[in-house]
């Protein structure tokens, strides 16, 4: 399910746990002459299932946008495909030429559509032209797994993420908004970019994923710990969160609030968005001959008020 990713070498550490073209054929007219005293008939636009093909690529299969090409036979073709096949109609061989197709560049305008995430729960119709950056910002759209460390194409709904993770990937799953863990690794001068097994809270009836990282901050080798929601950035705004090192009267202590899960790990990693510590003071942290991390963090998560 997961596939290797050249810039993380996933160390699956566990942290140790100390607690259209006819448009006339596309207008149906709801109208009753019987009862046409009681209402005023509206038009009704009802996309045909032959009208979707007609606005779908023959190439790449996706929604055709303006602007759509056509050969001298009619036959369309998007503009991202247009140059990958030589200016040739695939449907005709024909050349294809600088024609644009404004009839069905026309009809797609009067088209109103619904999310592709209607059976999701989105209700929304939307203009052709507008449903498409919708839905790239759909509240309804599927989340991408938050595993880190390997590359996972899994999507689905957060109940499903969780029993995924669970299940596939395998993460310690905690009860609880309060934590207490030892982060060990044997040869930290030898590794420079790493992630530790992912961690799962469940607590105030969401879920939470913890990580844990070494990468590089320019030319210093840092560790990272952040929070981030299984959930919209809306609902995670609602959450706070903590993170604590120390050791020796020494203590570093991160406060914020948990990113959504819609922004990958990699852009809350390399945004500093948590407790950023130097490999040095990790190792200061970690007490002993400093050749060895083992670095305790402990937080907590709380609902804003």
């Amino acid at each position: 399910m997961t596939s290797g990713n050249n810039y993380f070498d996933d160390m699956r550490i566990k942290p140790e746990v100390v607690d259209p073209p006819k448009v006339d054929d596309l207008m149906e007219i709801s109208e009753n002459v019987n009862e046409h005293a009681q209402h005023t008939p509206k038009p009704n636009l009802t996309v045909a299932s032959s009208v979707r093909e007609l606005l779908e690529c023959p190439v790449c299969l996706s929604a055709m946008y303006p602007p759509i090409h056509q050969c001298s036979n009619g036959h369309t073709i998007c503009s991202v495909c247009k140059p990958r096949v030589h200016n040739r109609c695939p449907t005709c061989r024909h050349e294809l030429g600088n024609i644009r197709c404004l009839a069905l560049e026309k009809v797609a305008a009067s088209l109103e559509l619904p999310c592709k995430y209607h059976t999701l729960g989105c209700s929304g119709i939307y203009p052709y032209y507008c449903k498409l950056k919708h839905e790239s910002q759909c509240t309804f759209r599927p989340y991408n797994c938050p595993y880190a460390g390997s590359e996972c194409t899994v999507v689905g709904d957060i109940p499903f993420l969780v029993n995924h993770l669970k299940d596939d990937h395998k993460v310690d799953m905690h009860n609880g908004s309060t934590f207490n863990h030892r982060y060990v690794k044997s040869n930290p001068h030898e590794v420079e970019n790493a992630t530790w097994m992912l961690t799962v809270f469940s607590c105030f009836g969401q879920y939470f994923c913890l990580h844990f990282e070494a990468f590089q901050l320019g030319m210093a080798p840092v560790y990272i710990a952040f929070l981030r929601f299984m959930g919209d950035d809306t609902e995670a705004k609602n959450y706070s969160y903590s993170l604590e090192v120390g050791a020796n009267g020494r203590k570093m202590i991160w406060q914020g609030v948990p990113r959504s899960i819609r922004d990958g790990h990699r852009k809350v990693r390399d945004s500093y968005d948590g407790l950023v510590i130097q490999r040095n003071m990790a190792l200061f942290f970690s007490g002993g001959d400093r050749k060895e991390l083992k670095l305790r963090v402990t937080g907590r998560i709380w609902k804003e008020q």
